[in-house]
């Protein structure tokens, strides 16, 4: 039985048919950067929001910069709880999370992001729990008829 590097004899082969000892960690650093460069641009495509279906309104209007958003699911009913930016917060709760984030902020205003689907008397308790918080101005976060 032929051991590679070795002749016959057990003398060792001149050059290139000696095998290494050491792991080449070139390749290996090359492909861990690919992967990591692969990962830093495909990890905010993968953030999603919550899915919401929001009301049309022919007069709504973009709203930019930082801002504190009430997300509504359709589910508020049953579940009882809703979205503070993309933390789920509990009704109960909600008032007193709306007033710590209130406190670092200028504005006292908050805009709703509700589902098309939502009942009214839902969207009034959410209101109550605001105004309850020492919001001053609440917006209605609505689409436009051609967007989807």
């Amino acid at each position: 039985m032929a051991v590679p590097g070795l002749s016959g004899n057990g003398h060792r082969l001149p050059g290139r048919y000696r095998p290494m000892s050491e792991i080449n960690v070139t390749p290996l650093v090359d492909v861990m950067l690919v992967l990591l460069i692969i990962f830093m641009v495909a990890a905010p495509m993968i953030q999603r929001g919550i899915d919401v279906k929001l009301p049309q309104s022919r007069r709504a209007t973009s709203v930019t910069g930082e801002r504190v958003e009430i997300t509504i699911p359709d589910t508020i009913h049953q579940s009882q709880f809703v979205y503070l930016g993309k933390d789920r917060v509990e009704m109960r709760a909600l008032q007193v999370r709306v007033q710590q984030k209130m406190e670092a902020s200028a504005s006292k205003e908050v805009f709703l992001r509700g589902d098309s689907a939502v009942q009214y008397q839902d969207l009034m308790n959410v209101i109550d729990a605001l105004k309850a918080a020492g919001v001053q101005n609440i917006g209605m976060v609505a689409r436009m008829p051609s967007e989807r």
